[in-house]
């Protein structure tokens, strides 16, 4: 059986202003909140975004993360560093599109069904394996994950919540995922075996 241990890293600029990330660093009070949570993930094999924000995450829980490229945020193109309310202002149609028609990617990157996709065969993958897996990476990816994992249609994307640094538990059975726990905060203590302490 397959246990992932799915955490969000912690807050950029980019979250404070709702904008599209680009590759940027933690901000000062993301690397604070970090240093102060009070987690103990336990065992497990450590994975993470390629992204510097999903690694600093990662590197400031005690965890030497392998970075896997399927973990990476959805791909926003050129709408990367704008933040939505610019956008909407200026294209109020691309940003209609892309929220209700899943194939729709008028920021020139990934549309949701490709992100879903992704993120799917990411999981796939995944189920195949047996052990724990500890994956620090990005809102996206982890709401995609659930969307996946539930066998739910792509307009659930839009109403899953995913804090930062916040925990989704998901584990394999025969038939698929199981979800375990969505959006806990990470000052949950974890056991080795998932529990909780």
């Amino acid at each position: 059986m397959r246990r992932l241990l799915l955490i969000r890293h912690a807050r950029t600029d980019a979250d404070r202003r709702a904008a599209f990330p680009l590759d940027e660093p933690l901000d000062e009070r993301g690397l604070d909140a970090v240093a102060w949570s009070d987690c103990r993930l336990g065992r497990g094999e450590a994975l993470c975004s390629p992204a510097r924000r999903a690694r600093q995450t990662a590197e400031a829980l005690g965890l030497e993360p392998q970075a896997v490229a399927e973990l990476d945020e959805c791909d926003f193109g050129r709408w990367a560093g704008r933040t939505l309310a610019e956008i909407s202002r200026e294209c109020p149609q691309d940003v209609r599109a892309w929220m209700t028609d899943p194939n729709a990617a008028p920021h020139g990157g990934e549309s949701l069904s490709r992100f879903l996709d992704r993120v799917g065969s990411w999981l796939d993958a995944q189920r195949r394996l047996d052990g724990r897996a500890i994956a620090v990476t990005h809102g996206g990816v982890i709401k995609a994950a659930v969307v996946r994992a539930l066998g739910a249609p792509p307009a659930a994307f839009w109403r899953i919540d995913v804090t930062p640094l916040a925990v989704t538990e998901l584990h394999s059975r025969p038939e698929g995922w199981t979800l375990s726990r969505a959006n806990a905060t990470v000052g949950v203590h974890l056991t080795p075996s998932g529990g909780t302490a």
